[in-house]
């Protein structure tokens, strides 16, 4: 038996039908009997909507109004009415199955899945398979219109079916049209047997999905504008009604492993993916998201992996995800199961834990954990933010789309710290080192624009910019690495420091006046180090070490040579007082500079050849030169050349509380500092014992 159901919603009607998100107003229905070719009784509900304001096209086409719908019953109970009357219908035909059938595929994945989904109700089985009555027809009549040009009228018109929609009730005309289209095809002359239904699929089903699959473009969606906390069953949610591939929601994350909102989605089919655009700025809670056309390329890029780890962990089917983040990196697999406790036990065990790491094998703080039920994933989600060790854990809903991303694509980036590629040419930069001292041969520069840079100093400083020092002029940038609105300038002499504050001091850089102050340079070099200048005197940094303040790292892939003018600007002892004696300090030669591929892309970015670029930057990234590269350049210079001392690496993000030990410990496994690294830092006896001890890398 067939039900033929038909139903209107309070806007959009026809080939429009749910793409507005409005509410079910409209139910009308007839059993059909297909071997005995009778009908049952003909139903007409009205469903009161929880907004009863109809748009102009729906009082038009319906006739219906606000007044008579408040006296309906809600969409919930006219279900149940639905089912009992079935029920009732099939016994005095004496069938006790049945499938629906309707007109198009709108009212019951667009209108009633979304509805009731977002209502919190369940659907019976019955509306999970139904026959589409425009593709039966084109089934039956291959020489018809095409199935989306399909309507109820131009069928009935087709076969020549004399009836007149005036003459009937909306919904009721419209059911009884299409009751006699199908014994049209159940004739003698057609003898359509209905054996193919559509199918909706009754939950999401995740999977991995591999590099080396075929996406077709026409599948594939983004969406935009998700809450930073959804799943992949929130967006299942979302499309609910339309089938998405197993394993077909991407999330999509940012540099930082983040979710940045986004996702993709791919579909079973085109048609599923043109019904889900029409699902554009529908809402989810109360924010509305954007659906666009996407392709099988970006899919593929975001979900696709080959990693073996990986496929291993996700061959369980139909397991929930769970993403934990903030780990302890000395977190084993015994402590994840510990924290998670008996109440929500882990599918497999060890073997359903997943510790991300960096290419090198350390630890991210990240790990994904399968739970083979929803019960279970609860519970976990429970101990979000509870203490491991000394942490705090976040727990989120996660995705196969999302383990392969982080996994393969996030964390297969170049490492924090990384080894050391194929040397290049090394330069000899000439000897520089910033002026200290009391002499107040500098001018200090307050109050900055943030987009200031050193050409618009200099022309700030007008004639002045003839007398100032090779490489003097200094940015003084803050902990992000951003201009701080603070610079410094060397001067030639205190007499040029002066004129220039007398002449300069609030004179105006764009849009704001600058304040200049003559200084000297250990003033300078306090604060370049990370203390502070102002009217009360000096307050000293928190460590007497350069405060770096490095850009954000990046991999390079293109290799760079420095000529020798510009590699002069970078001189690593620049921001390194000296401790060696001054007999040492007279015989030592010039240090030769290694310069790295990426190094060389990063410090090009920061070059500004007159007269120097921001002090802060210069010092990034650099890494001692190899042996190999030492000799060649002694070989070359005939002259004896010491191997440089150490390197120097920027750490962000620490937590706050972090001492030396747990610095330390992050660098085991690295190359060591030689013993007389430490001779070129000032440090306390206590911190040099500490210091000593690993042998570990030195960390400023």
């Amino acid at each position: 038996s067939l039900v033929v159901l038909f139903g209107a919603t309070a806007g959009a009607y026809g080939a429009k039908l749910g793409s507005d998100e409005r509410e079910l107003i409209l139910l009308v229905w007839q059993v059909v009997d297909l071997h005995s070719k009778k009908v049952g009784t003909l139903h007409k509900s009205l469903v009161k909507a929880d907004n009863l304001d109809l748009s102009d096209q729906c009082r038009e086409v319906s006739g219906l109004t606000p007044e008579g719908l408040g006296k309906a019953e809600p969409l919930d109970r006219v279900l149940q009415q639905f089912s009992q009357l079935v029920s009732s219908d099939l016994k005095v035909l004496g069938r006790s199955s049945y499938t629906l059938c309707s007109d198009g595929q709108l009212l019951i994945r667009q209108v009633l899945h979304p509805e009731t989904s977002k209502k919190n109700f369940l659907l019976s089985d019955c509306f999970y398979s139904f026959y589409d009555l425009r593709k039966e027809f084109h089934t039956c009549y291959p020489s018809s219109a095409a199935v989306k040009d399909q309507t109820i009228k131009t069928m009935a018109e087709y076969l020549g079916l004399g009836t007149d929609e005036a003459e009937e009730d909306f919904g009721v005309w419209q059911v009884k049209t299409m009751v006699a289209i199908i014994f049209s095809m159940l004739s003698e002359g057609c003898n359509h047997i209905f054996t193919e239904p559509e199918t909706v699929k009754y939950k999401y089903e995740t999977g991995p999905c591999s590099k080396s699959e075929t996406v077709d473009s026409e599948t594939v969606i983004r969406a935009r504008g998700l809450p930073w906390q959804s799943s992949d069953q929130d967006i299942a949610r979302f499309f609910k009604g339309l089938n998405i591939a197993k394993g077909g929601v991407a999330l999509c994350l940012n540099s930082q492993g983040r979710r940045n909102g986004e996702a993709l989605v791919r579909f079973v089919s085109s048609e599923q993916r043109d019904l889900a655009l029409e699902r554009h700025k529908h809402h989810m809670g109360s924010r509305y998201i954007e659906v666009y056309k996407a392709t099988g390329e970006e899919f593929l890029k975001i979900a696709g992996g080959t990693s073996n780890e990986v496929a291993q962990f996700l061959s369980k089917e139909n397991q929930v995800i769970i993403r934990m983040r903030g780990l302890p990196f000395t977190a084993t697999q015994e402590d994840v199961l510990g924290f998670l406790g008996p109440e929500c036990p882990v599918t497999g065990g060890k073997e359903g834990l997943l510790f991300v790491k960096y290419p090198d094998g350390r630890p991210t703080g990240d790990a994904f954990v399968l739970f083979s039920c929803e019960e279970y994933a609860q519970n976990a989600l429970k101990k979000h933010k509870e203490i491991l060790g000394k942490r705090y854990i976040e727990l989120f809903r996660s995705t196969a789309a999302e383990v392969q991303q982080v996994v393969l694509n996030r964390y297969m980036s170049t490492p924090l710290i990384p080894t050391l590629p194929t040397p290049i040419i090394p330069v000899i930069p000439p000897p520089y080192t910033i002026a200290t001292g009391s002499i107040r041969d500098c001018v200090r520069l307050r109050g900055l624009p943030y987009t200031a840079g050193i050409d618009d100093i200099l022309e700030f400083m007008g004639d002045a910019t003839g007398d100032i020092k090779p490489h003097g002029v200094h940015m003084v940038l803050n902990q992000q690495g951003r201009p701080s609105g603070d610079a410094f300038i060397q001067m030639k002499s205190a007499d040029k420091a002066f004129m220039v504050a007398q002449k300069c001091h609030k004179k105006m850089m764009k849009d704001r006046y600058v304040e200049v102050f003559q200084c000297s340079g250990e003033e300078m070099n306090f604060v370049l180090m990370g203390g502070t200048l102002n009217r009360s005197g000096l307050s000293p940094p928190p460590c007497k070490l350069p405060c770096l303040s490095p850009p954000a790292y990046a991999a390079f892939q293109t290799a760079a040579v420095i000529p020798a003018e510009a590699a002069a600007l970078y001189q690593p002892q620049a921001l390194l007082p000296t401790t060696r004696t001054p007999q040492a300090s007279a015989a030592a030669p010039p240090t030769v500079t290694y310069y790295p591929a990426q190094a060389a892309q990063l410090y090009m970015n920061y070059t500004a050849y007159y007269p120097s670029p921001p002090v802060s930057p210069t010092t990034v990234g650099y890494i001692a030169a190899p042996p190999g590269a030492v000799a060649a350049a002694a070989t070359a210079t005939h002259t004896p050349i010491l191997p440089q001392p150490g390197a120097l690496v920027r750490m962000q993000g620490l937590p706050y509380n972090t001492g030396m030990k747990e610095i330390l410990s992050f660098f085991q496994g690295y190359q060591y500092a030689p013993d007389d690294y430490n001779g070129l830092i000032q440090l306390s006896d206590q911190a040099r014992s500490v210091l000593q001890a690993p042998k570990e890398w030195v960390c400023l």
